[in-house]
């Protein structure tokens, strides 16, 4: 017989799973993003600025799913430690544009050890990444 209550067990919800599997990945990107002094926000954050190089802060909020109230001084740490800067745009002055910073391009290639490195860590198949990464990127879609 089936208790009423059995859909709030944690064995039977998805988010569960997924809040702790982003935690523990996180936790394991720390040592190595200890080693160029970022936290895995800030890591994100540099890898979306060495795809774009420039960018607004609107969009930097889109691509990483991040509002402006966790972006801003998220980006002032940054700037702080050289990797990027924030102007106004001329045209529109209420516009913040982010730039990736000569020393900010370097990191990258420091950075460039860091995926095969957690590959090893996470240890998961060609296959199964792949999959996972295709159900989760499905899941943010429906999500939105």
């Amino acid at each position: 017989m089936s208790d009423k209550y059995d859909i709030l067990k944690l064995k039977n919800q998805l988010c569960f799973p997924l809040y702790v599997s982003a935690k523990e990945v996180v936790r394991l990107y720390k040592p190595f993003l200890d080693e160029l002094d970022l936290t895995y926000t800030q890591y994100i954050t540099m890898m979306a600025m060495w795809e774009h190089k420039t960018c607004n802060v609107k969009e930097l909020g889109e691509i990483l799913f991040l509002d402006s109230g966790t972006l801003t001084p998220l980006l002032k740490k940054l700037e702080d430690k050289g990797l990027i800067t924030r102007t106004r745009s001329k045209e529109d002055e209420r516009n913040l544009i982010v730039n990736i910073t000569p020393k900010g391009l370097e990191l990258a290639d420091k950075a460039m050890e860091i995926p095969g490195k957690m590959e090893g860590c996470v240890k998961l198949s060609k296959d199964d990444a792949e999959c996972l990464y295709k159900i989760l990127h499905k899941l943010i879609e429906n999500v939105q």
